[in-house]
């Protein structure tokens, strides 16, 4: 099963997404510090100015008014009173003078006398806020969703007549305002948008990085393929350009190559004709014989290299076929039998008759020089192993590479008076290596050779279970 994280469309897209709500989150974290911040000052602004208000009333009015303007003052949310001492008795936990330069200002410039500020945090099991009765608390708590942090502020004013204007106020943290519903559908919203548009943003990185590699493992596979359409950014276009061009100097090689040597078979095919001909002529019988036998020769060399070279520039097109019944059918059409164990269903392309001849070669030189074959299949990773066993002598290390060279042949039991030229396992190799994929041999334990033929598969060939 193909895991869709692990490719670069989508992990490009969970990363800009996950990096956007990281970024969302910070900004919310620092938005809500600095409203509290914002809401704290506002009320603590707003009870200094209140309790300035008081002062200057209480300076200027008559001291039987006092209590009158201390009663008409006093709120649920701050409380005053006069007293002969300050409530303030120490200013450690002062906001660095902010509170009580806005008391100043408001009492005028040229108000000399003492003022002082104590501010402290309040966490824990409080009461919202003082002076309120519990039912009014507990619907205060509800509305503030028992988040309760406040901050506890305490004024004293010095009032004319050694008195002192006492001021307490409590202002809490009010939460954060999420509506669970909104909250999702902005989200869900957001998500949405961002993921679309980065699909196809990176659909124009991915899809042509698709193409490249199936036309990379196509070509790998020996197939015929065309040049890839320029689209994308310009690092894909100029990579598909390089690949473009590698594959059409590839292409021109081998077809020079391959060429070159069905030339040279075909032209050698004449001057041999001829010294056939003057070989006949010659009187005495031995040198004739001689010459006729070795120009015999010369032309079966000729022929295997026209053999040869025909399997290499096969344009036969690459179909999908099903490996156990391809050999199923392969064993019935060969003359030479063979045993074939069958093994789950799998589906590889490749080039039915240039496949069928590499196959045939190699199970054929098992059958000749080893007594017997033994052909099953199965897939490793990404590859369909076909391994065709013999029951022969074996083969010595030194040789297991060297037989698939042109014209070469062992000197032992697989030697030229059992036959052959030499072109078997050449061909085959090269037939497979057109597929992508690569021929080997290795002795077994006891006896025997076993040749391996590994072909590379598409990612969806394999219908059973993988090895």
């Amino acid at each position: 099963m193909r895991w869709p994280f692990n490719t670069l469309r989508v992990q490009l897209v969970l990363l800009v997404v996950a990096a956007l709500a990281a970024a969302q989150i910070i900004s919310l974290w620092l938005f809500v510090d600095e409203r509290s911040l914002a809401i704290r000052a506002a009320f603590g602004f707003e009870a200094a100015g209140r309790a300035a208000n008081v002062a200057r009333l209480i300076d200027e009015a008559p001291p039987d008014l006092h209590a009158s303007i201390l009663r008409a003052a006093n709120s649920p949310l701050v409380r005053f009173d006069m007293s002969d001492k300050p409530i303030v008795t120490h200013t450690g936990h002062s906001d660095g003078g902010l509170v009580e330069a806005r008391v100043r200002a408001l009492l005028g410039d040229t108000y000399s006398r003492d003022i002082r500020v104590e501010l402290h945090q309040i966490e824990g099991q409080i009461l919202p806020l003082p002076h309120l009765s519990e039912e009014m608390a507990e619907m205060h708590m509800a509305m503030m969703r028992g988040e309760l942090s406040a901050v506890e502020m305490n004024l004293s004013i010095a009032i004319s007549g050694g008195q002192w204007l006492n001021v307490g106020t409590r202002f809490e943290r009010p939460p954060l305002q999420w509506p669970l519903f909104s909250t999702l559908t902005f989200a869900l919203t957001a998500a949405v948008l961002l993921i679309v548009v980065f699909w196809f943003l990176l659909s124009r990185l991915t899809g042509p990085l698709q193409r490249l590699v199936k036309a990379a493992d196509a070509l790998g596979r020996g197939e015929d393929v065309a040049d890839l359409p320029m689209s994308g950014p310009k690092e894909v276009r100029d990579l598909t350009t390089a690949f473009n061009r590698m594959q059409d100097r590839l292409t021109r090689y081998v077809a020079d190559r391959t060429r070159l040597l069905a030339a040279l078979g075909h032209d050698l095919r004449s001057p041999l004709t001829a010294l056939r001909v003057r070989a006949e002529m010659v009187e005495e019988a031995e040198t004739r014989d001689s010459l006729v036998t070795s120009i015999e020769e010369m032309q079966t060399m000729v022929d295997a290299t026209l053999t040869f070279a025909r399997g290499l520039t096969g344009s036969e097109e690459a179909v999908e076929v099903d490996v156990g019944e391809f050999l199923s059918t392969l064993r019935i059409d060969m003359v030479e039998q063979f045993e074939l164990e069958t093994g789950a269903s799998i589906h590889a392309r490749v080039r039915p008759s240039a496949f069928r001849r590499a196959l045939r070669n190699v199970i054929e030189n098992a059958v000749r020089y080893g007594k017997s074959a033994r052909v099953s299949y199965t897939v490793r990773k990404s590859d369909l192993l076909i391994f065709v066993d013999d029951s022969g002598p074996g083969i010595r290390a030194t040789e297991l590479e060297r037989v698939f060279d042109p014209f070469y042949r062992l000197e032992e039991s697989r030697s030229l008076e059992t036959g052959g030229h030499g072109l078997g396992l050449a061909i085959a190799r090269t037939i497979i290596r057109a597929h992508g994929g690569d021929i080997s041999l290795a002795n077994l334990e006891e006896s025997g050779v076993r040749a391996s033929i590994a072909i590379p598969l598409a990612g969806d060939a394999i219908q059973g279970e993988e090895e």
